[in-house]
């Protein structure tokens, strides 16, 4: 949420077709979304088991096309936001949104892939930081959505504030879920937006994503 991960998975794509390697960008606004679950419906219709399922339909059918198109693709924030996400403020057990991030990697291991964590160690700061640079739109849209989930209606969680303590807990989340994925993958914390060394980092990591 506001990382430069769009940016990243854009440039991403851009540098591999530069090297006469086809390749493909998906970033979170693309829509319809060849992964994202979208459901409207309202929290309560909604049972976590069942959006976790509809969740990995998704994912298969990604991988099947992606095999079929023989590109790399660059995705932009699919696997630790988007529906897992939804499945916190579904108030999803974490055995359940750990088994479901494992049943991701386990689908999407014949596209060899490399997962790219963007973190950073303030998240207050951090949240706080796109707000401002954002909006009030932004923050009402963000807020006006997340916070009325089960997960956040449970803690009393309301305004930027509520905002920030849902994002605390959820950094706590995926950073066990980074740590336990057996995946090739690399960690950058990115608050100094030094965007060439992180550039550099992805490419490196790409040539050669064994090592990570």
């Amino acid at each position: 949420m506001g990382s430069g991960k769009s940016t990243v998975t854009v440039n991403i794509a851009r540098r591999l077709e530069a090297s006469g390697i086809p390749a493909t960008g998906i970033t979170e606004g693309v829509d319809p979304h060849p992964i994202r679950f979208d459901w409207d419906l309202p929290w309560s219709a909604m049972p976590p088991a069942e959006l976790a399922k509809s969740c990995i339909a998704k994912w298969r059918a990604f991988v099947d096309s992606s095999l079929a198109a023989d590109r790399i693709q660059a995705v932009d924030g699919q696997l630790f936001h988007g529906n897992l996400t939804s499945l916190l403020l579904l108030e999803a057990n974490m055995e359940l949104i750990a088994a479901y991030c494992r049943e991701v990697v386990a689908v999407i291991k014949p596209l060899r892939p490399l997962l790219i964590y963007f973190h950073q160690d303030d998240v207050d700061s951090a949240i706080r930081a796109v707000s401002a640079q954002r909006g009030d739109k932004w923050v009402n849209y963000q807020t006006n959505w997340k916070l009325e989930s089960p997960y956040a209606k449970r803690r009393g969680l309301a305004g930027l504030d509520g905002l920030i303590a849902l994002y605390r807990q959820y950094r706590t989340f995926t950073d066990q879920l980074f740590a336990d994925l057996d995946i090739p993958k690399i960690s950058i914390e990115n608050s100094r937006q030094q965007w060439a060394l992180y550039d550099d980092i992805i490419d490196r990591a790409l040539t050669n994503p064994n090592t990570t």
